[in-house]
């Protein structure tokens, strides 16, 4: 097929390069002309039918700053910058504030019409910050386990468009480790001891497991080390540096056998079996890590950046200060040893985690044994938990500001919106904020609250405080695609509700998900509400009343659906009070209607959540399986997904639900399951007027739960019915019953004050 004349001279203009005054400052051309292809794929991409109304140009930084700059000239819209990332904000810039479109993971408005607007004036923007940092081990396994090059292509574009330049890239890592323990001397029998499952990754790379969910197939090993592969060439294409995994002392269990002299020590983390670590003194533990970071060097490069954690969620054996002192230095000296770049990225969790054990002295002597400059601390939740402004900025370390916001990849409505708004600016400006060098994106789980993700990344490209009332309106607009007065009220609702909830961490769950029980507090299953439940449902009316203008925008749909589904939740802890009580009082009849309706209200969340590919267990499901090249494989992979999302490791494990999933599919087939067989036991019991042997019933429903996890039943990756429909049949259903059993709040126990049993 021809290519058209438009395109043609696109092509033409972009490879006709006009690199303005500075724009060759430590650049290359070659490294321009990756640059510039790189942008070019990504507006092909997002939007291929308009690429031949930009035009791409360089120019040098200012101030030592990324720089981008969006322009008309020639009745083109020219975008410029210093590099990919830079040039790629400038065409999201363009996008939000000038067409009013949005590409998110849940839900995109990419409507525009046949000719671009141009820019009415000069646009000019920098980056106050040096770092961008994206991603969290635990993220690579609670939503990126099944991901393929395609999934992936379309993350790294949205990491472009968001000014991403520091993105954690540990795909593949496997790989190297099976050949640096080969050359060593170990066999497949040792790996297979010692990798986990793909499930589990994140976990295993931290030194917290070995081997659950294996064995890893070596067809895995080899996929995905081609995978990280593209990962890496598209992510510097862009300009990124990714940061690439390092060694902490994480050995495999034979490790002893063949190394009789090693010192090890065992660390164990929430009720897995031991792990072996080599002591950082050992003279082995250099020689490995360099090993690792040469072999690593070899087959992806590197960009002199490393991922380590020491300790991670384990209290170290000694708070000796010379003992913690030796740990950092050894740790940075293996990589040294192969990259005498080599810089340093810690997770500054671990003095949250193990405050008690952290103190001045013990922090000063890990990160005092690193020189300034070849150290930089992530202060993991900045929004929440931030460590740097007790501890002085960490001591003269550069360090890095950000929102860790979810856990295990919940699905709730939670953000702390005022907080993301106005305090990385407030560091930022901060006498005693030291080196802060960075922002950054450390959750350990996406795809779900995508304004909260918006609004922190519109830090990026600005130094002051965002003024909520003014960027959700401008949000609405963009997202929805049409200014909606209704839905501007939703979310001004919200804003002062879920999105300000200072108290949980991760947000309210629904009790639907955790093991069945007549207590508020579960297992990993949050059920305290920090806002009244009436005025969710205001914002609930709010956004319905929008449907009628807004009813065609994807991300009004997955917003309607996703507040509908909240709501719905959070009353299901209404009833469960309700049935507890009807248990107390040994009322037979009244126990069976309201557990029936419990039973109804999950399947209503399922057929509700089954109109949104956001919300499909299947999409996870068949995701996993697709990776496998044979049955025994997809069988593999199909248990690792089932597992994580719901026990997370054996019968017995202190995590079930850790992981838990508002998903259509894992509310039918598992949580409403198990609700129906704790409903029928305790039915049993008050029939029989015996008292009900709780523990009795907990040992039953692990051993359906493991039935579960190995089982194979199929569910849909399709979406299914009308998302505005369905959540107006939910709202007309349920909403008189809402109100009326929130009629008096303030003497409720709806904000989890106490349990219905002891």
């Amino acid at each position: 097929m021809k290519t058209p004349l438009t395109l043609k001279l696109f092509i033409l203009a972009v490879l006709l390069l006009v690199v303005r005054s500075g724009s060759s400052q430590n650049v290359n051309n070659d490294t321009l002309l990756q640059n510039r292809d790189a942008v070019y794929g990504l507006i092909k991409r997002t939007m291929p039918y308009y690429a031949d109304q930009f035009t791409i140009e360089f120019i040098g930084k200012k101030d030592h700053k990324d720089i981008f700059e969006i322009e008309a000239q020639n009745n083109k819209i020219v975008l410029r910058g210093n590099n990919g990332i830079s040039i790629a904000s400038a065409l999201n810039y363009y996008l939000k504030n000038i067409v009013h479109c949005d590409i998110t993971w849940n839900g995109t408005n990419l409507i525009l019409p046949k000719v671009l607007p141009l820019p009415d004036t000069l646009i000019r923007k920098t980056t106050p910050y040096r770092f961008r940092y994206y991603l969290n081990y635990c993220t690579y396994n609670y939503s990126m386990s099944w991901w393929d090059w395609k999934r992936w292509e379309k993350e790294i574009d949205w990491m472009a468009l968001n000014g991403i330049n520091t993105p954690l890239a540990l795909t593949g890592q496997n790989s190297i480790w099976d050949r640096v323990y080969k050359s060593m001397g170990f066999d497949d029998k040792d790996m297979e001891s010692f990798f986990s499952g793909p499930a589990y990754f994140g976990w295993f790379w931290m030194g917290n497991l070995d081997a659950w969910g294996g064995p890893l197939p070596k067809s895995w090993m080899t996929s995905h080390e081609d995978l990280q592969k593209k990962i890496l060439e598209r992510e510097r294409s862009f300009g990124m540096t990714p940061v690439l995994p390092a060694f902490t002392g994480h050995v495999p269990p034979s490790f002893k056998n063949k190394f009789p002299n090693a010192k090890l020590k065992k660390t164990s983390w929430v009720g897995f079996p031991k792990v072996s670590i080599l002591d950082p003194s050992d003279p082995m533990f250099t020689e490995i890590g360099k090993r690792f970071i040469t072999e690593q060097t070899k087959i992806y490069g590197t960009d002199h950046l490393y991922s380590a954690d020491t300790f991670n969620e384990n209290t170290p054996p000694s708070n000796d200060t010379t003992f913690l002192s030796e740990v950092s230095k050894k740790v940075y000296q293996s990589m040294a040893m192969a990259d005498p770049k080599a810089k340093w990225f810690m997770q500054g969790w671990l003095f949250y985690h193990e405050s008690k054990f952290w103190k001045e002295k013990q922090i000063k002597a890990l990160l005092n044994a690193v020189p300034d400059d070849k150290m930089i601390i992530l202060d993991l939740w900045s929004e929440r938990f931030p460590i740097w402004n007790s501890t002085k900025a960490y001591y003269g370390k550069p360090w890095i500001w950000n929102m860790l916001h979810n856990f295990g990849g919940n699905i709730n409505l939670y953000g702390l919106m005022e907080n993301i708004a106005n305090n990385p600016s407030a560091a930022l400006h901060s006498q005693t904020s030291g080196k802060l060098s960075g922002i950054g994106l450390t959750m350990e789980g996406i795809e779900q609250n995508p304004v909260i993700y918006e609004l922190m990344l519109e830090n990026v490209w600005r130094d002051q405080p965002i003024d909520l009332s003014t960027w959700l309106k401008d949000y609405t607009l963009r997202r929805y695609g049409n200014l909606n007065g209704n839905a501007v009220k939703a979310w001004n609702i919200l804003r002062t509700t879920v999105y300000a909830d200072s108290m949980t961490s991760g947000g309210p769950e629904s009790i639907i998900a955790a093991r069945p029980t007549f207590n508020r507090n579960a297992n990993c299953v949050t059920t305290r509400f920090t806002y009244k439940q009436k005025d969710l449902i205001n914002a609930w009316e709010y956004m319905l009343k929008a449907s009628e203008s807004l009813k065609s925008s994807d991300g009004y749909q997955f917003d309607l659906v996703d507040i509908t589904r909240q709501v719905m939740a959070n009353y299901a802890t209404v009833i469960q009070e309700r049935f507890g009580e009807d248990y107390k009082r040994q009322d037979l009849n009244a126990f069976k209607l309201n557990s029936d309706q419990f039973l109804e209200l999950i399947t209503d969340m399922d057929r509700l959540l089954a109109t949104r590919k956001d919300f499909l267990l299947g999409t996870w499901l068949n995701s996993a399986k697709a990776c496998g090249t044979n049955n025994d494989e997809r069988t593999l992979y199909e248990k690792n997904a089932r597992n994580l999302l719901t026990l997370w490791g054996d019968k017995n494990s202190r995590l079930h639900e850790y992981a838990n999933r508002q998903w259509s599919g894992l509310l039918e087939g598992f949580y409403k399951k198990r609700w129906e067989q704790f409903f029928t036991f305790i039915e049993t019991n008050m029939q029989n007027k015996k008292d009900v042997d709780f523990e009795a019933y907990e040992e039953s429903i692990k051993d359906w739960e493991w039935e579960w996890v190995n089982s194979h039943e199929s569910y849909t990756d399709q979406p299914q019915g009308d998302a505005v429909k369905v959540a107006n049949e939910m709202f007309r259903k349920y909403h008189d019953k809402m109100i009326q059993s929130y009629k008096d709040e303030s003497k409720s126990v709806y904000s989890g004050a106490k349990d219905i049993l002891p």
